[in-house]
């Protein structure tokens, strides 16, 4: 299993947001992995299955989400900058997404 997996709900029409990009990068921008959510707008294994303790950020791709629905959005990425630890084994990051506002916490 992933040390990462992220899940995003489109806020506005009420439904798992498919098709999102989804990156992971180290603190320094380094990228770690891409992926895109599936159909109930999760990506299950996001990077390696273990990180070192430290900084990392997860981006969705917002701003091309909901471009792709003929929406004007506010924001281009949603950047989620968060801290592993030792210790722990897995990070569930979700997004609850709209064209105006977010919301993110961390998941189990």
């Amino acid at each position: 299993m992933s040390h990462i997996s992220a899940h995003v709900l489109d806020a506005a029409s009420g439904t798992p947001a498919a098709g999102v990009r989804v990156l992971l990068t180290e603190a320094g921008g380094a990228l770690l992995a891409e992926s895109e959510t599936n159909a109930d707008g999760r990506v299950a294994d996001l990077g390696p299955d273990r990180l070192d303790p430290g900084a990392y950020e997860v981006t969705f791709g917002s701003g091309e989400y909901f471009a792709g629905q003929g929406v004007d959005g506010f924001y281009p990425s949603v950047a989620v900058v968060f801290s592993v630890v030792a210790g722990q084994d897995h990070y569930h990051i979700p997004l609850l997404l709209s064209p105006f506002s977010y919301t993110t916490y961390r998941g189990s």
